[in-house]
């Protein structure tokens, strides 16, 4: 698979413009279908609001992108929406604005500035992943091993997956398959050479991006 980015997790960030309401709508997908599927439920949801505007990419090389100013001015929306996530190097996520006109015109850079805005926030508030496939290492650790792994881990930036506490502890952790040689070795230097540690298989993970 290629490593791509997308959005941490699915959610909404709601914000007030000049009086109009503007709902940031941002959620995880993978194909056309639960993209628009997703669109037009907002739109069903938010059916009385003024506007519903909406875009999405896809796909691992973003190659499809789409998008809708759902009755704004033309490029005003959609467009602007969707240069958000091409700034972001997102794909695989779909996000619809939804506008609760509040009686006040913001015109057509003010509106440019309030759904590319919206979009903006959102992101930052609910935050991005790295999506890469790793190579794990499984690892069994004493208790008193397992009290020092911590601050090996953190030294690597690594996480760990799958931990079960019996008898003794067992772990996984990933890394990119060209950095298992060196992490074993540095592993087995950690514990000096007391510790059990080998290949266990492919996963994809993600990792959080700031």
């Amino acid at each position: 698979m290629k490593e791509y980015v997308t959005i941490k997790q699915d959610g909404r960030v709601e914000e007030e413009i000049k009086k109009s309401r503007f709902i940031c709508h941002v959620k995880r997908v993978k194909t056309e279908e639960e993209a628009r599927n997703f669109i037009n439920s907002i739109k069903k949801e938010h059916h009385k609001a003024n506007h519903n505007c909406s875009c999405f990419i896809l796909g691992e090389s973003a190659e499809i992108k789409r998008s809708s100013d759902d009755g704004e001015p033309s490029g005003t929306a959609g467009i602007p929406m969707l240069t958000v996530l091409e700034n972001h190097r997102l794909t695989n996520t779909v996000v619809v604005v939804t506008r609760y006109f509040g009686g006040i015109k913001l015109g057509a850079g003010g509106l440019i500035r309030a759904y590319a805005g919206s979009v903006s926030r959102a992101i930052e508030e609910i935050g991005k992943v790295f999506i890469k496939e790793q190579e794990g290492i499984s690892i069994r650790l004493s208790y008193a091993q397992y009290q020092e792994f911590a601050n090996w881990r953190n030294k690597h930036g690594l996480e760990e997956y799958d931990t079960l506490f019996l008898t003794d502890i067992q772990t996984t952790i990933y890394t990119d398959k060209e950095q298992v040689k060196g992490i074993l070795t540095d592993l087995e230097d950690f514990y000096r050479g007391k510790v059990d540690a080998q290949t266990a298989g492919n996963r994809i993970v993600e990792l959080p991006l700031h």
